[in-house]
């Protein structure tokens, strides 16, 4: 079965086609540059790019595999959580590619994607496992049975841990997306402690962050983790920034995944899983991944990653999750709306 999936969540334009689980394309258009001047994603301008990059992302996807429309069996569109405006997008273009070609359409939530996403590939097909969905709006842990059967056992109560890295790195004046920013600022090794953190960067012990909620359920908090890094950074010379800012960096870092990877691990633990499952936008981060990596070795739990280019929004996690719904016989009726608060479970 050939699947075509659009994904137009937030300021990602992606087109994606598979074929009984193996990508045949994916294209991602990115608007980082477009929303970096205003240090975050505007709604107005994510739209409207979305409309003129769609169609040559989709000649691009139809192009690398050599396909045409017409030999699409389905068609896929993200339909929630995200920007009201950007879903509208993609979801109707989809629909209507639908509508012309005479195929099914499915709506697909996008949390289900980023859920999926590290069993793309996977010769044994989605495995059970506690799954940790990390990324600029979501931090959550979920409980992943097969396909379609899932249950939420906690998630953020403020800011998601992707959220709080981007307005760490804008307190810090680093450039949009600060995400990404800051994990390079932490490996740069502009530590003044003389103490380095692995690989010669900033020095993760030189700030003592809290960790918010670390023995205490599977919900978390990372507002307070913000607002200490910002009362620190307050105390410390601007004119010195170059000699602090790694160190602030790994330090505020460190926190984050110490958090993620004890919870994560005390989840599979408790819910007595044998694997972890870990995706979403921050999941693409080297340290984290080292460390969930290591944490789950010497605890004998096997882990499933998204590979990275899989990690931030695009239509093959989308496509992926198509395949698996119509797998089990669902399509969605061209009159289904989208929804930005769609829930996972």
């Amino acid at each position: 079965m050939k699947v075509l999936a659009l994904e137009t969540s937030c300021d990602e334009t992606a087109v994606a086609i598979l074929q009984d689980g193996v990508v045949l394309a994916s294209e991602v258009a990115s608007q980082i540059l477009l929303h970096r001047p205003f240090g975050g994603v505007v709604p107005e301008l994510a739209s409207r790019s979305h409309l003129t990059a769609l169609r040559p992302t989709l000649d691009a996807a139809l192009a690398t595999s050599g396909l045409e429309i017409h030999a699409m069996d389905a068609f896929a569109a993200t339909s929630g959580p995200g920007l009201a405006s950007s879903l509208l997008v993609g979801n109707t273009a989809a629909k209507a590619m639908a509508l012309a070609a005479g195929k099914p359409f499915v709506a697909v939530n996008h949390m289900e994607g980023h859920l999926l996403s590290p069993f793309l590939g996977n010769p044994e097909g989605v495995r059970p496992c506690l799954s940790l969905i990390v990324s600029g709006g979501h931090t959550m842990l979920v409980a992943l049975h097969a396909p379609g059967r899932y249950a939420i056992l906690g998630r953020t109560r403020d800011d998601a841990a992707g959220e709080a890295f981007d307005k760490v790195g804008k307190m810090l004046g680093l450039p949009y997306p600060g995400g990404p920013e800051v994990e390079k600022a932490a490996a740069a090794g502009s530590s003044s402690s003389g103490s380095s953190g692995s690989g010669g960067g900033g020095d993760p012990t030189a700030f003592a962050f809290p960790r918010s909620m670390l023995g205490t359920g599977h919900e978390f908090s990372f507002s307070g983790l913000k607002t200490a890094v910002l009362y620190q950074v307050q105390k410390l010379d601007p004119a010195e920034r170059s000699s602090w800012l790694s160190d602030v960096c790994a330090s505020f870092q460190q926190a984050v995944v110490d958090v993620l990877v004890q919870k994560t691990l005390a989840a599979a633990r408790e819910q007595g899983f044998a694997a972890v499952g870990m995706s979403g936008g921050v999941s693409c981060n080297r340290f984290l991944r080292q460390s969930l990596a290591d944490a789950c070795k010497d605890a004998g739990l096997k882990l499933f990653v998204a590979a990275p280019e899989l990690t931030t929004d695009n239509a093959a996690m989308i496509g992926f999750a198509a395949e698996h719904l119509l797998a089990r016989g669902l399509t969605s009726p061209l009159e289904q709306d989208v929804d930005p608060n769609l829930a996972l479970a």
